[in-house]
């Protein structure tokens, strides 16, 4: 009986301390959330509209590695993807919403190497010309 109850001690401890390892009491300090970058619109210097981040890039530990932006297209169609470094896109907040500029533009971007999305191995690709 004493195996027993030392047992159920014992795994109820280790699923206390598995349970408190998968969640947070609070968000990390200086942690962002993708939303201030998925879906926004990106600017030249001179505030001209260069494209919109389609998606964004982690790394297995984590850490954000670059943003696929769209440019040029029209609703869309013709639309290229490219891959910019994440540390190349500056944030600031304007009217209560997020800012994004690189120091790049439109035409600059357009003439870089695009890539598709494979859905086979969920990555991007560069695009074949």
């Amino acid at each position: 009986m004493k195996k027993l109850t030392a047992g159920l001690a014992l795994a109820a401890a280790l699923t206390t301390s598995a349970y408190a390892a998968t969640t947070m009491s609070a968000a990390p300090t200086e942690s962002w959330t993708v939303t201030n970058y998925y879906k926004q619109a990106v600017y030249d210097p001179k505030e001209s509209k260069i494209g919109d981040v389609d998606d964004v890039l982690v790394d297995k530990s984590g850490k954000v590695t670059g943003l696929v932006v769209g440019v040029g297209g029209f609703l869309g169609a013709g639309e290229k993807d490219v891959i910019v470094p994440f540390t190349a896109v500056k944030t600031s907040k304007k009217n209560d919403k997020w800012w994004l500029t690189l120091d790049q533009t439109k035409d600059d971007l357009k003439n870089a190497p695009g890539f598709k999305y494979d859905k086979a191995s969920t990555t991007w690709v560069p695009e074949k010309k």
